[in-house]
């Protein structure tokens, strides 16, 4: 699919090709909602951990008889019933619920987040940028013309050097570099803006490289 390149100063420029593989395919939320629970699930560090029964010392000698007290029956004093026991359902630390995904999954989601923005219109490619922009009011209003706000930008090395001092601080702008396109990101910005060498990179990275 050809998609039209836009152009920091306003000139017109040719369009890029973008595989349908990932722009044009079929949306499936639950996919995506899985690598993205993943994905905050290893951007939250646990630190939280109380020891479990299996934790605790201390002797594993049963402290009453189990029948003829009258009373309940009762193990070790490790039991979390009692002061000093292990702790029950409490924060395991790090090693809690790690989910693991094969680099697949997160790759079509990727695709398939990226097709769910071309979807609503909200996926543009920015030619790359050649000279640096120093004034933050040239970049906005480009921004501001192409009705681009609230926009995360996946950029290539060379057009972050040219870019970074004008876009970063734009309210609601976000600058990222190609390999750290993520899901989450491409959700919480309303529109994403991928300059044309990121676009390949991408690509070749979701629909060729080996994993």
């Amino acid at each position: 699919m050809k998609f039209p390149l836009l152009n920091v100063d306003g000139s017109k420029s040719n369009s890029i090709d973008i595989s349908d593989k990932l722009v044009k395919l079929k949306v499936n939320h639950k996919l995506i909602k899985f690598v993205l629970d993943w994905q905050l699930n290893h951007a939250k560090p646990r630190t939280a951990k109380t020891k479990q029964r299996n934790e605790i010392r201390g002797s594993t000698k049963k402290i009453v008889p189990q029948k003829g007290g009258g009373g309940a029956r009762h193990a070790s004093k490790k039991a979390p019933l009692f002061v000093g026991g292990g702790v029950a359902h409490g924060p395991k630390g790090s090693v809690y619920k790690k989910k693991k995904i094969n680099k697949k999954v997160r790759k079509l989601a990727l695709a398939q987040t990226l097709s769910k923005k071309h979807l609503d219109k909200n996926l543009y490619i920015l030619a790359d940028v050649k000279k640096e922009i120093k004034k933050t009011k040239v970049f906005n209003e480009f921004l501001k013309k192409n009705n681009l706000a609230n926009a995360l930008i996946i950029s290539d090395g060379d057009t972050m050097k040219n870019i970074n001092k004008s876009a970063r601080n734009i309210k609601n702008v976000k600058l990222i570099k190609d390999e750290g396109a993520n899901i989450y990101d491409l959700f919480k910005y309303k529109n994403v803006i991928i300059t044309s060498s990121s676009a390949k990179k991408i690509q070749e990275r979701v629909l060729y490289e080996k994993n």
